[in-house]
């Protein structure tokens, strides 16, 4: 009777458990990919620093004016609300190339004030809220103290401005508050009001 060593039964193991995994969707190893969080979209009120690279006089501090427009020498007036730093940034290349061949441009947000969401109605601490960072529908109501007792939790309402029409989308605290229906607490958006009757 011929002898199977220990290395080769391990080898045996390990052949047999490689074509497991690869034969078995639910064994395969998958990357595991991050949740892609949307760009920040410049907005009235922002602070951005705006530099072109060895170019001493093209540095400076821009307020976005409350039309969302914004003035840099050599780009003129520009629109920079609703656009993404690196969106605004290849706006001022395509702008100031005509006069600086090859400009590297730099534009970094120093002040966000353009973030701003609304909570309304019955909670503790209704008002206007500066998020430096995106907030869903259960941080914002966090932040404001959360529902008061006389609050109708589950007919809570986000609206939201899109193209001059609101649209209103409902949020059921109770749902979300137990790990259901989890779709519902959406990243609230610049604008949006939280409602709470």
């Amino acid at each position: 009777m011929k002898m199977i060593t220990n290395v080769q039964m391990a080898r045996h193991v390990f052949l047999l458990v490689a074509c497991l995994f690869a034969s078995s969707p639910l064994l395969a190893a998958t990357p595991q990919t991050p949740l892609a969080m949307p760009a920040y979209k410049i907005g009235p009120g922002d602070v951005l620093t705006v530099s072109v690279w060895k170019e001493e006089g093209l540095q400076q501090e821009v307020l976005i004016r409350p039309d969302g427009g914004m003035s840099f020498p050599l780009a003129g007036d520009l629109q920079a609300g609703g656009k993404s730093v690196a969106e605004l940034s290849a706006m001022l290349v395509d702008k100031i190339k005509r006069y600086i061949p090859d400009p590297v441009v730099t534009v970094a947000v120093r002040q966000i004030q353009n973030n701003k969401i609304f909570v309304v109605g019955k909670v503790n601490r209704p008002g206007e809220y500066v998020a430096t960072h995106y907030v869903d529908v259960m941080q914002a109501l966090a932040m404001s103290g959360g529902l008061n007792a006389y609050a109708s939790s589950n007919n809570i309402k986000i609206l939201r401005r899109v193209n001059g029409k609101v649209q209103s989308m409902p949020f059921e605290y109770g749902d979300v508050s137990n790990g259901e229906s989890l779709e519902q607490n959406i990243i609230l958006q610049s604008g949006d009001v939280v409602v709470v009757p």
